[in-house]
Protein backbone atom coordinates (compact mmCIF):
# COMPACT_ATOMS: atom_id res chain seq x y z
CA UNK A 1 0.00 0.00 0.00
CA UNK A 2 1.10 3.52 -0.73
CA UNK A 3 1.30 6.07 1.97
CA UNK A 4 0.08 3.51 4.60
CA UNK A 5 0.16 0.49 6.78
CA UNK A 6 -1.61 -2.41 7.88
CA UNK A 7 -1.80 -5.88 9.56
CA UNK A 8 -3.76 -8.55 10.40
CA UNK A 9 -4.52 -10.58 13.41
CA UNK A 10 -6.73 -13.58 14.07
CA UNK A 11 -8.46 -13.81 17.00
CA UNK A 12 -11.51 -12.27 18.84
CA UNK A 13 -15.03 -12.18 17.24
CA UNK A 14 -16.84 -10.53 14.33
CA UNK A 15 -18.33 -8.20 12.56
CA UNK A 16 -16.24 -5.06 9.44
CA UNK A 17 -16.67 -2.19 6.98
CA UNK A 18 -18.21 -0.49 4.51
CA UNK A 19 -16.68 3.01 3.69
CA UNK A 20 -19.00 5.66 5.19
CA UNK A 21 -21.17 7.57 3.26
CA UNK A 22 -22.34 10.94 3.20
CA UNK A 23 -19.42 12.54 4.98
CA UNK A 24 -16.82 14.75 4.20
CA UNK A 25 -14.08 12.94 5.61
CA UNK A 26 -10.66 13.18 2.94
CA UNK A 27 -9.10 9.91 2.52
CA UNK A 28 -6.83 11.15 -0.65
CA UNK A 29 -3.66 10.99 1.75
CA UNK A 30 -4.12 7.55 2.17
CA UNK A 31 -2.85 7.08 -1.62
CA UNK A 32 -3.70 3.68 -2.80
CA UNK A 33 -5.15 2.11 1.21
CA UNK A 34 -6.76 -1.04 1.28
CA UNK A 35 -10.90 -1.57 0.59
CA UNK A 36 -12.55 -4.17 2.37
CA UNK A 37 -15.31 -4.11 -0.34
CA UNK A 38 -17.02 -6.11 -3.24
CA UNK A 39 -15.17 -9.08 -3.59
CA UNK A 40 -12.16 -8.24 -2.01
CA UNK A 41 -14.63 -8.79 0.99
CA UNK A 42 -15.75 -11.79 0.03
CA UNK A 43 -12.47 -13.38 0.10
CA UNK A 44 -11.10 -11.80 3.38
CA UNK A 45 -14.29 -13.06 4.46
CA UNK A 46 -13.69 -16.62 3.92
CA UNK A 47 -10.41 -16.85 5.05
CA UNK A 48 -11.13 -15.36 7.98
CA UNK A 49 -13.86 -18.48 8.26
CA UNK A 50 -10.68 -21.00 7.56
CA UNK A 51 -8.55 -19.62 10.57
CA UNK A 52 -10.77 -17.92 12.78
CA UNK A 53 -11.77 -14.46 12.97
CA UNK A 54 -9.65 -11.89 11.10
CA UNK A 55 -9.18 -8.24 12.29
CA UNK A 56 -7.11 -5.70 10.08
CA UNK A 57 -6.22 -2.54 11.05
CA UNK A 58 -4.52 0.51 8.48
CA UNK A 59 -2.69 3.56 10.11
CA UNK A 60 -1.50 6.96 8.10
CA UNK A 61 1.90 6.94 8.87
CA UNK A 62 2.32 10.69 8.64
CA UNK A 63 0.17 10.94 11.95
CA UNK A 64 2.11 11.55 15.09
CA UNK A 65 -0.60 9.85 17.17
CA UNK A 66 0.76 11.72 20.46
CA UNK A 67 -0.75 14.97 19.73
CA UNK A 68 -3.97 13.62 20.28
CA UNK A 69 -5.61 13.58 23.89
CA UNK A 70 -9.80 13.99 23.24
CA UNK A 71 -12.72 12.03 21.30
CA UNK A 72 -16.62 12.36 20.11
CA UNK A 73 -17.85 10.39 17.90
CA UNK A 74 -19.10 11.83 14.33
CA UNK A 75 -22.78 12.59 14.22
CA UNK A 76 -25.13 11.34 12.52
CA UNK A 77 -23.13 7.61 12.65
CA UNK A 78 -22.64 5.67 9.67
CA UNK A 79 -24.47 2.87 11.76
CA UNK A 80 -27.65 5.49 12.85
CA UNK A 81 -31.15 5.00 11.09
CA UNK A 82 -32.21 8.09 9.15
CA UNK A 83 -33.13 10.69 11.89
CA UNK A 84 -32.34 8.69 14.78
CA UNK A 85 -29.54 6.66 17.01
CA UNK A 86 -29.96 3.27 16.22
CA UNK A 87 -29.14 0.39 19.34
CA UNK A 88 -26.59 -0.57 17.40
CA UNK A 89 -25.23 2.66 17.28
CA UNK A 90 -25.77 3.02 21.24
CA UNK A 91 -24.06 -0.21 21.82
CA UNK A 92 -21.03 0.56 19.87
CA UNK A 93 -20.14 3.98 21.39
CA UNK A 94 -20.14 2.23 24.54
CA UNK A 95 -17.72 -0.37 23.43
CA UNK A 96 -15.92 2.12 22.07
CA UNK A 97 -15.50 5.24 25.01
CA UNK A 98 -14.77 2.31 27.34
CA UNK A 99 -11.75 1.21 24.80
CA UNK A 100 -10.51 4.70 24.37
CA UNK A 101 -11.20 6.07 27.64
CA UNK A 102 -8.43 2.96 28.89
CA UNK A 103 -6.22 4.12 26.41
CA UNK A 104 -6.09 7.31 28.20
CA UNK A 105 -8.55 9.53 26.40
CA UNK A 106 -11.38 12.21 27.60
CA UNK A 107 -14.44 12.25 25.71
CA UNK A 108 -15.96 15.82 24.75
CA UNK A 109 -17.99 17.43 22.80
CA UNK A 110 -15.70 20.91 22.97
CA UNK A 111 -13.38 20.87 20.03
CA UNK A 112 -11.78 16.91 20.13
CA UNK A 113 -9.16 15.87 18.83
CA UNK A 114 -10.72 12.69 17.11
CA UNK A 115 -14.01 11.73 15.24
CA UNK A 116 -14.93 8.10 15.74
CA UNK A 117 -17.49 6.42 13.11
CA UNK A 118 -18.67 3.22 12.85
CA UNK A 119 -19.49 0.79 9.85
CA UNK A 120 -21.64 -2.16 9.98
CA UNK A 121 -22.71 -4.95 7.34
CA UNK A 122 -24.56 -8.58 7.04
CA UNK A 123 -23.34 -10.22 4.10
CA UNK A 124 -24.94 -13.67 2.67
CA UNK A 125 -22.20 -15.62 0.56
CA UNK A 126 -22.17 -19.19 -1.05
CA UNK A 127 -19.15 -21.22 -0.21
CA UNK A 128 -18.54 -24.03 -2.40
CA UNK A 129 -15.47 -27.38 -1.44
CA UNK A 130 -15.01 -30.04 -3.27
CA UNK A 131 -13.68 -33.30 -1.33
CA UNK A 132 -12.87 -36.74 -3.07
CA UNK A 133 -15.14 -39.32 -3.14
CA UNK A 134 -15.39 -42.83 -2.85
CA UNK A 135 -17.72 -43.38 -6.08
CA UNK A 136 -18.31 -42.16 -9.36
CA UNK A 137 -21.32 -40.92 -10.71
CA UNK A 138 -23.93 -37.96 -9.97
CA UNK A 139 -26.30 -37.82 -7.25
CA UNK A 140 -28.21 -35.22 -5.42
CA UNK A 141 -29.00 -34.66 -1.54
CA UNK A 142 -29.28 -31.87 0.53
CA UNK A 143 -29.17 -30.19 4.30
CA UNK A 144 -30.47 -27.33 5.58
CA UNK A 145 -28.66 -24.31 4.53
CA UNK A 146 -27.20 -25.65 1.70
CA UNK A 147 -27.10 -28.89 -1.03
CA UNK A 148 -24.50 -31.51 -1.60
CA UNK A 149 -23.81 -33.48 -4.63
CA UNK A 150 -21.35 -35.96 -6.12
CA UNK A 151 -20.19 -34.93 -9.86
CA UNK A 152 -18.48 -37.43 -12.04
CA UNK A 153 -14.44 -37.75 -11.83
CA UNK A 154 -14.79 -38.97 -8.14
CA UNK A 155 -15.03 -35.57 -6.06
CA UNK A 156 -18.15 -34.65 -3.82
CA UNK A 157 -18.95 -30.71 -4.38
CA UNK A 158 -20.54 -28.82 -1.15
CA UNK A 159 -22.26 -25.06 -1.73
CA UNK A 160 -23.16 -23.74 1.53
CA UNK A 161 -24.65 -20.19 2.25
CA UNK A 162 -23.25 -18.64 4.86
CA UNK A 163 -23.74 -14.95 6.27
CA UNK A 164 -20.70 -12.98 7.02
CA UNK A 165 -20.48 -9.78 9.39
CA UNK A 166 -18.41 -7.05 9.27
CA UNK A 167 -17.42 -4.20 12.04
CA UNK A 168 -15.74 -1.47 11.35
CA UNK A 169 -13.96 1.61 13.40
CA UNK A 170 -12.24 5.00 11.65
CA UNK A 171 -10.59 7.05 13.67
CA UNK A 172 -10.64 10.65 12.33
CA UNK A 173 -8.66 13.92 12.68
CA UNK A 174 -11.15 16.07 13.48
CA UNK A 175 -9.43 19.20 12.66
CA UNK A 176 -8.49 17.97 9.33
CA UNK A 177 -11.73 15.43 8.89
CA UNK A 178 -8.47 13.36 7.79
CA UNK A 179 -9.10 9.57 8.08
CA UNK A 180 -5.98 8.43 10.21
CA UNK A 181 -6.40 4.59 11.42
CA UNK A 182 -9.54 2.50 10.89
CA UNK A 183 -10.06 -1.30 12.46
CA UNK A 184 -11.83 -4.22 10.95
CA UNK A 185 -13.06 -7.46 11.94
CA UNK A 186 -15.33 -9.97 10.24
CA UNK A 187 -16.00 -13.35 10.60
CA UNK A 188 -19.49 -16.11 10.22
CA UNK A 189 -22.72 -15.05 11.76
CA UNK A 190 -23.83 -17.82 13.10
CA UNK A 191 -27.81 -17.52 14.20
CA UNK A 192 -27.38 -17.94 17.92
CA UNK A 193 -24.70 -14.30 17.50
CA UNK A 194 -27.43 -12.63 15.51
CA UNK A 195 -29.90 -13.41 17.90
CA UNK A 196 -27.77 -11.63 21.00
CA UNK A 197 -25.13 -9.71 18.86
CA UNK A 198 -24.79 -7.22 21.96
CA UNK A 199 -21.34 -9.89 23.36
CA UNK A 200 -20.31 -10.28 19.89
CA UNK A 201 -20.08 -6.34 19.31
CA UNK A 202 -18.70 -5.99 22.73
CA UNK A 203 -15.80 -8.81 22.25
CA UNK A 204 -15.04 -7.61 18.42
CA UNK A 205 -14.52 -3.99 19.49
CA UNK A 206 -11.74 -5.23 21.92
CA UNK A 207 -9.93 -6.85 19.78
CA UNK A 208 -10.24 -3.84 17.66
CA UNK A 209 -8.97 -1.36 19.34
CA UNK A 210 -5.96 -3.75 20.84
CA UNK A 211 -4.60 -3.09 17.96
CA UNK A 212 -4.83 0.88 18.46
CA UNK A 213 -1.49 2.66 17.87
CA UNK A 214 -1.43 5.14 20.50
CA UNK A 215 -2.09 5.60 24.20
CA UNK A 216 -2.19 8.85 26.46
CA UNK A 217 1.31 9.89 27.90
CA UNK A 218 2.90 6.47 26.54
Amino acid sequence: MDGSRGSDHNHGVVLGIIEPQGHSVNHTSFGQRLRLAGATLGLIALAGCASGPTIRTNVDPGVDFTRFRTFDFLQPLSTDREGYQSFISRDLMVFAERELTALGFQRTSTNPDLLVNFNANLDQRLRVTQTPSMGGGAGWGSHRRGASYGVWGGYRTDVRQDTMGTLGVDVIDASRRQLVWEGVAVSRVTRSTAENIGPALDSAMRDIFAQFPARVGK
